[in-house]
């Protein structure tokens, strides 16, 4: 993790931007970096990868401002702990960089997970839990993490999680694409090489000379597009197919995207493309024509230019989808970027298959039994534009959910509140279940007087009594598909089941210690990066039965 210089557009300066860098093997002296976000991972399924981590960041911050106003206790961004709980700095009164990587979709033990107490600083501060690996061989600045690449063949990525300024930090460019390839998919007949083109959608605001502008302590969202670290970019295309691995790294925004076309080229302006995988690998083939991408989540299609006449220009386009959906302010961003339909088709005819065609693994639906257990996390807000927490407790308390390994569970997400929250899970894939709607104002009434009332356990509001339609099935492009991160929509309970919580215990490339001891502790928390620095967070812990 080092500072560097980068240019998001040819008319704009260079801007300071902190990023990711992999040492060289052909030169250790010139690492191999951009400057802004980070190398992609290519790493190959079941083969573990090792990874030293070095924080070269400045002690001081990229966006001082921010941290100096969470410091001096500013209410709309330092956490305020819900009675009866005491409020606690987010971060030690001397620091104002720590950094911490979290391989965001990956089956990893707890101690490689890159949590944010797990967080180190460039001056060789350590939070509370920070670990590492081999610790014979790192300094105060490094970590060492072990990935065991047991997952599906799938998009991950990696970024920053340290406590209290993951949004900054990523903001600031900490964030990267890790790819997990099964030799067998070279089977399928899927676009590959450079036509197969992985996407970074983010939105970032610009000073006048170049730089980076945070100013979502003013504003929801951003105002300007940036793909793989590029404003309003292109890509010229050939006429064929392409697969496109699209993540949405935004910090707050959700994108509604489709792929415009001029009138005069198709019956309709929207170019259909195919669904072939989510976040936690393929599914079905579904055709679509658009789709509502949250932060963190990943969408995999596949998009056939071929039909599109030489000199075509298809528009990546976002519409219908405020910052914060469905009801969020914020700029408006509409067109994201564009494929130019330039480029002669080389190598003789496309012989990729046909997305229709395609047979990629299926997914078997979770399906519950009558005594699976369900667990409530319910979002609580104690005044509009206040600090959200789960259950109304703040993450810095203790564990208060225990989950016995290798059980199945559905967790009932409980949102009140006006807006879409992308919830993500630590370890595990699940599938989405349903979704239920919600008497939001009477529960989160009776939800405060259950509260103010010391928390009774007998005097908690049942679910069921506040739900006012039946359940909701998954969205088509959720449906039959392993997921990592769920839109947990507004006043409506998002439920999800996990099959099995069941982390690596075996030891990972011959490192000792790196296999996962009992009891275990993860986190979920919401992907609204803001809203996860400002306490929408809490830990879980799995144990064994006699644990």
């Amino acid at each position: 993790m080092r500072q560097g210089s980068w240019r998001f557009h040819r008319d704009l300066g260079p801007a300071t931007v902190w990023g990711y860098w992999a040492k060289n093997p052909e030169n250790p002296d010139r690492p191999t970096g951009m400057g802004y976000l980070g190398p992609t991972f290519s790493v190959t399924k079941d083969r573990p990868t090792v990874v030293k981590y070095r924080n070269e960041l400045p002690t001081t911050h990229l966006f001082q401002f921010v941290i100096d106003r969470i410091r001096s206790g500013d209410p709309q961004l330092t956490p305020v702990a819900p009675p009866p709980y005491k409020s606690h700095p987010p971060f030690p009164a001397n620091i104002n960089v720590w950094n911490v990587v979290h391989q965001h979709g990956g089956f990893t033990a707890p101690q490689s997970d890159g949590m944010p107490m797990q967080s180190f600083s460039p001056d060789g501060f350590q939070g509370e839990s920070y670990s590492t690996l081999d610790p014979d061989r790192v300094r105060r600045n490094e970590a060492i993490y072990a990935y065991t690449n047991r997952e599906r063949s799938s998009m991950l990525w990696y970024h920053d999680h340290a406590m209290g300024m993951t949004s900054l930090n990523i903001y600031a460019g900490l964030a990267g694409l890790y790819l997990v390839r099964d030799p067998a998919d070279k089977q399928l007949g899927l676009p590959r090489d450079e036509f197969e083109v992985p996407l970074i959608l983010q939105d970032r605001s610009f000073h006048r000379d170049g730089s980076l502008a945070y100013t979502m302590t003013e504003r929801e969202g951003e105002d300007t597009p940036v793909v793989n670290g590029k404003a309003y970019p292109f890509l010229a295309v050939e006429p064929r197919r392409y697969r496109l691995r699209i993540l949405n790294a935004s910090n707050e925004r959700h994108w509604r995207l489709k792929f415009a076309v001029p009138r005069d080229v198709l019956p309709q302006p929207t170019l259909p493309f195919w669904l072939i995988g989510t976040d936690g690998g393929f599914r079905t083939p579904l055709q679509m024509l658009n789709f509502l991408i949250g932060p963190a989540e990943r969408y995999d299609l596949i998009v056939d230019f071929s039909e599109m006449p030489m000199g075509t220009n298809v528009t990546l386009t976002n519409y219908n989808a405020p910052v914060h959906y469905p009801g969020g302010a914020g700029p408006e961003i509409s067109e994201i970027m564009q494929f130019k339909v330039t480029e002669r088709l080389s190598g003789g005819a496309d012989r990729t298959t046909p997305a229709r065609k395609l047979k990629l693994p299926s997914v078997s639906p979770i399906k519950p039994k009558p005594r699976t257990r369900r667990r409530e996390w319910v979002l609580y807000q104690q005044k509009l534009f206040g600090t959200m927490t789960f259950n109304a407790v703040p993450f810095m308390e203790p564990s208060q959910d225990f989950i016995k390994a290798g059980s199945t569970e559905i967790w009932e997400y409980i949102n009140p509140n006006h807006d879409a929250h992308p919830m993500h899970v630590h370890l595990v894939n699940f599938q989405v279940l349903n979704r239920q709607p919600l008497d939001a104002a009477g529960y989160q009434a009776d939800y405060e007087k259950w509260l103010e009332g010391g928390r009774k356990p007998a005097d908690k509001p049942v679910l069921t009594e506040y739900l006012t339609g039946p359940p909701i099935p998954p969205d088509p492009d959720e449906a039959r598909s392993y997921k990592d991160t769920v839109k947990a929509y507004s006043e409506m309970v998002t439920r999800i089941i996990i099959q099995e919580f069941d982390p690596p215990t075996d030891t990972i490339a011959s490192l000792a210690g790196s296999g996962t001891k009992f009891p275990a502790t993860y986190v979920t928390h919401c992907h609204i990066l803001e809203h996860e620095d400002d306490d929408l967070m809490r830990p879980w812990t799995i144990v064994r039965p006699r644990d």
